[in-house]
């Protein structure tokens, strides 16, 4: 069944350049929506076809050199057949490669927004590049243990298999029901009409509050009810970019989305008001939620006034202010912290066990059914995903040592350690239970410690850390899915490093495009949404563990410094509801998964409340009831729906953008229903108290009393 085709090459570039572009310009906006694999697994199917009976079956002949054998007769041809399931498996892993985006990107908009600096493209190429195939040569190198055995399961990459046997087998089948095709295209067109509404004529409906509306002036109000800087509990919201912010509700199970629910209820509608209102962490003179640090005036944070040349000046911060962030921002560092312990307790008490038997399997090399069938292909040797490592490494240290990173060779070596050290027993842990462990607060704490002052150093030296392994496991994700699928190793190699290599180049031509062309670009009330909430998060933290440091903010003086209990809570929280479970083994104590309860509300901010809970509203609707009652539906159209949804949405959200914002000077439309979300307390981002007058003119530790 040939696999190396014309058809696969065409597709998964064509996949590979839309996915990564249109990510990369949304995930600058909020709210953003991204377009996963699954899109490019339902639309290549049937451009396939199209190739299959257009394409010329003409076969050519031609020299090429190969190595080891010299010059050789190949010939190839562009349609060698019906196109076949091996096919659009590599399509599908090179849009799955790319969906993820570049993280590093975000070091680059935060230093353009928050350190003014404007460093050159062949910077932003070789940090780009060098993180994101460093964690494909750690793949690579880790097959041994993370995809060859019949034990690492990868239960994510089970569900790819299904979808793709499903479409292939009912291709063609007709039954007197709505083909799948026709309903996509149906389910596109209308998403794509809709978001008009939300997006352009009536943005209200996208940020929905009504009890904001009706109480513009009500501070508690606004702040429970409000959508951009409160705690969203109004739960409605008629944008589609708003319900899948977080990701599709219409794909993660129902089990799974009632934890991340109930997260939020406890952490976030409970905890966090709690917090708020009793003005614990001087949180109650700021927004409620935002993802801004902010001074002792409650001003945003002038990162300028203590970084000099890229470094913390400690004279200029005494001078200046402590840094404060607001309840959200604090909870979110907590929850993080929770997971961190957490997820190392679930897993332990659930699937120790498991985890023993299957790292012994694995380091027996007992070949199953698939690596049996695979033993019939070439597999690619080691030294080909080393030499990919060695060239990330040299590009690492070209980019940290030629620009002013400030970021020593001997800590770039340690940022690497830090993901070969954990990527085999997270890998494990992740192909056994599908739950990931993020490193990302661990290469915080540790850079702060070891780097103190050194904001720009912190965030390369966080994504080399925290990026390898995440994009280590991606990559490691989509290999299981071509040992299952039975695709040439070869091919395989070449497919995930030539998509990882070009999206390096879209992504990062697509944000210098998008700084020089979009009015006002990350900054707050950017009037289509660009106003990059993502990077605020990532450069607040840049100053908050880079610049003041984890001592003056965790240490036993500090003002978080009571969050640090959260690793304690986090490992004890899932004791007492493992032996719950295993008391009542048909209660409802099964699906309580406390990492996903903690770990779940991550992306608040710049999320709000009514991102999670209009998300797990349709969740319920589609992932349970229909799931129960309609399940014949359910099973035939729900994945469709979601891609369809999702392909729509951002469709319309680029013909918007580029046809009316783009040439007008980024104006929309200017009435009520535009406008009356910046009106209300909660657009305005009011606090509890505020200072000047009669109030105090600061808040927080007296001047001359922090270091």
């Amino acid at each position: 069944m040939p696999c190396n085709t014309f058809r696969v090459w065409l597709l998964g570039l064509f996949f590979t350049v839309l996915i990564s572009g249109v990510n990369q310009f949304f995930s600058l906006r909020y709210p953003s929506i991204q377009i996963t694999s699954l899109l490019a697994q339902l639309l290549a199917l049937p451009l396939g076809k199209i190739m299959e009976r257009v394409l010329s079956a003409r076969r050519w002949r031609c020299w090429v050199y190969r190595w080891g054998k010299g010059w050789t007769v190949v010939e190839w041809t562009l349609n060698p057949g019906p196109f076949n399931i091996k096919e659009h498996t590599l399509i599908s892993v090179m849009a799955n490669v790319v969906a993820g985006g570049a993280y590093a990107t975000e070091i680059v908009a935060a230093q353009r927004t928050y350190y003014d600096q404007q460093w050159d493209v062949g910077y932003q190429l070789c940090l780009v590049i060098s993180s994101q195939l460093m964690g494909f040569s750690l793949a690579g190198i880790c097959r041994r243990f993370l995809v060859w055995p019949a034990s690492m399961i990868w239960p994510q990459q089970l569900v790819s298999c299904a979808v793709l046997n499903t479409l292939h087998s009912t291709w063609g089948f007709h039954d007197g029901l709505m083909s799948r095709w026709k309903f996509f295209w149906l389910c596109l067109a209308g998403a794509f009409t809709w978001y008009w509404v939300p997006g352009y004529l009536f943005t209200g409906l996208s940020a929905f509050s009504w009890v904001c509306w009706a109480a513009p002036n009500a501070v508690v109000l606004n702040q429970l009810f409000g959508t951009q800087t409160g705690l969203g509990m109004g739960i409605l919201t008629f944008d589609w970019s708003e319900i899948a912010y977080i990701n599709n509700p219409l794909v993660s199970p129902w089990w799974a989305e009632a934890n991340v629910l109930l997260g939020l209820v406890v952490w976030f509608w409970i905890l966090t008001p709690i917090w708020y209102y009793k003005n614990v962490f001087y949180t109650a003179y700021l927004p409620m939620s935002t993802g801004n640090g902010y001074d002792n005036t409650a001003q945003i944070y002038n990162v300028t006034r203590v970084i000099a040349n890229g470094a913390f000046n400690v004279t200029a911060y005494e001078e200046y202010s402590p840094l404060f962030i607001s309840a959200t921002f604090a909870m979110d560092y907590a929850v993080q912290f929770a997971t961190l312990t957490g997820t190392i307790v679930h897993t332990l008490l659930w699937y120790r066990e498991d985890i023993i038997r299957q790292f012994r399997a694995s380091l027996r090399d007992e070949p199953d059914v698939h690596s049996r069938l695979m033993s019939a292909y070439r597999e690619v040797p080691s030294t080909w995903y080393i030499c990919i490592g060695v060239l990330s490494l040299a590009l690492g240290i070209l980019t940290i040592e030629h620009w002013d990173t400030q970021l020593p060779v001997w800590a770039y070596f340690l940022s690497l350690a830090i993901p070969i050290v954990y990527v085999i027993p997270l890998g494990i842990l992740q192909a056994i239970t599908n739950q990931q462990i993020g490193l990302n607060v661990v290469t915080e704490l540790i850079v702060g410690y070891a780097l103190p002052g050194k904001p720009i150093a912190m965030m390369i030296f966080k994504t080399f850390g925290y990026i390898t392994m995440t994009q280590a496991l991606s990559f490691v994700g989509d290999l299981k899915f071509g040992h299952y699928m039975k695709i040439p190793p070869r091919v395989m190699f070449m497919a995930q490093t030539i998509a990882a290599f070009v999206a390096c180049f879209v992504v990062v031509f697509v944000q210098i495009w998008m700084f020089g062309n979009i009015e006002g670009l990350c900054m707050p009330g950017q009037v289509d949404g660009f106003t990059c909430p993502a990077i605020h998060v990532f450069a607040t933290a840049s100053v908050f563990f880079g610049g003041v440091g984890p001592q003056r903010l965790f240490g036993q003086h500090g003002t978080y410094g009571p969050l640090v209990w959260f690793f304690l809570i986090g490992a004890l929280l899932p004791i007492p509801f493992y032996f719950l479970a295993r008391r009542y083994p048909t209660s409802w104590f099964r699906y309580v998964n406390i990492p996903i309860i903690f770990a779940g509300t991550s992306y608040m901010p710049p999320a709000t409340g009514i991102n999670y809970s209009s998300w797990g509203l349709v969740g319920f609707i589609f992932q349970y009831v229909i799931r129960r009652k309609r399940f014949m539906w359910w099973s035939r159209y729900n994945y469709i729906l979601s891609a369809a949804l999702d392909g729509g949405t951002v469709l319309s959200g680029i013909v918007i953008f580029f046809c009316l914002f783009m040439p007008y000077g980024a104006k929309g439309l200017s009435w009520w229903g535009n406008n009356i979300n910046s009106h209300t307390a909660d657009g305005l981002g009011t606090p509890l108290y505020s200072l000047g007058g009669e109030n105090p003119k600061f808040f927080g530790p007296a001047p001359g009393t922090w270091s």
